[in-house]
């Protein structure tokens, strides 16, 4: 029997510039997600919809809490920058501290108020290496074998990023679609579009795999900023222009610490009739 239909489930909607998550927390209660549970919610009709789904799990070694994340299509992925900064503010908030360390399947990721109502985040070091990203063979991963020539660069999850003349005049459906499933990536990809707006200034588009254009992306928005320092295009920290808003980036010796607002939307519950007939 399925238990968690029993009495429903209880979510938070967040966002970080409107790339927007359902986050449910297993800290309290024993929680089940599926695919099946994941895609029905990620219906934005029928369901709620998001960008990605995000459990919050009992911290272990020192953390104080574990985060899983899934795509709309029910697939995992190891990493939201975003949904990471949403979390580490609640949990902030909650424990009236400044800092938290989150594990993720990524690692161990540190977190800390920013002030102004921004919260930043170490997402860790970049995957440089093509077993590491990963790409299916060993290529230039500065300048892959690509039309365009785009760079590829792992951040807990791969991307696949185009410099090119203008970023808005890139019909983002068409193009992201295509390069998520490229060969090169046998995990598929995210795919960014991005031009140099000054010194340390970048605009972005991006196509996340499993989802499809979203107004943000924190992992992506890391991703290009490293892809744009290797490039010689910018230093290794700027401001990165998206959809919904504006990011701050910086490539460190620790790790690529990404900063930015976040926002706690509302609290509810997923009704137990929708559960039954969600798996």
């Amino acid at each position: 029997m399925n238990t968690r239909a029993h009495t429903g489930m209880p979510f938070i909607k967040m966002h970080g510039l409107g790339n927007d998550f359902v986050v449910v927390d297993a800290r309290v209660r024993d929680l089940e997600i599926d695919a099946a549970l994941v895609r029905a919610v990620g219906d934005r009709r029928r369901g709620i919809g998001f960008d990605q789904f995000a459990k919050i799990d009992r911290g272990q070694n020192g953390a104080d809490v574990h985060l899983t994340f899934w795509n709309p299509d029910g697939s995992e992925s190891a990493a939201c920058g975003n949904a990471t900064r949403c979390i580490a503010r609640m949990v902030m908030e909650e424990t009236g501290r400044k800092s938290v360390n989150v594990t993720t399947a990524r690692g161990n990721l540190f977190a800390e108020d920013a002030g102004g109502g921004l919260t930043s985040v170490n997402m860790g070091m970049p995957q440089l290496n093509w077993r590491d990203i990963p790409l299916s063979k060993n290529v230039d991963t500065l300048e892959l074998p690509i039309p365009g020539a785009p760079t590829a660069t792992g951040m807990g999850n791969p991307h696949c990023t185009f410099f090119v003349d203008d970023a808005d005049a890139v019909a983002l459906e068409e193009f992201g679609a295509r390069y998520e499933h490229h060969p090169l990536y046998p995990e598929r990809t995210n795919v960014q579009v991005v031009h140099v707006v000054g010194p340390d200034h970048l605009r972005m588009r991006v196509w996340e795999r499993g989802t499809g254009v979203t107004l943000a992306s924190g992992s992506s928005s890391c991703a290009v900023a490293v892809a744009a320092a290797r490039r010689g295009l910018t230093g290794r920290r700027g401001k990165i222009d998206l959809d919904g808003g504006q990011l701050s980036v910086e490539w460190r010796e620790d790790g690529v610490w990404m900063t930015g607002p976040t926002a706690h939307v509302c609290d509810g519950v997923i009704t137990s009739d929708f559960l039954e007939h969600a798996t």
